[in-house]
């Protein structure tokens, strides 16, 4: 499983989990997943995703 496939399986879960959206982005090399609500425009982040656990549709 790659680095990007791990943080985009937490990620999906940390939104479910928690039952709010979470982004997955990239920094420098590496990934990392907040929720949405917590990053800032002036945060050096590459988003790649949101998760929205309200978001009806298949579960993968």
């Amino acid at each position: 499983m790659s680095d990007l496939s791990l943080a985009r399986d937490h990620a999906f879960h940390l939104a479910r989990t928690l039952m709010v959206p979470v982004t997955l982005f990239k920094s420098g090399d590496q990934y990392g997943a907040l929720p949405s609500e917590e990053l800032d425009a002036d945060d050096d982040l590459e988003p790649i995703h949101e998760f929205d656990p309200h978001e009806r549709g298949p579960a993968h």
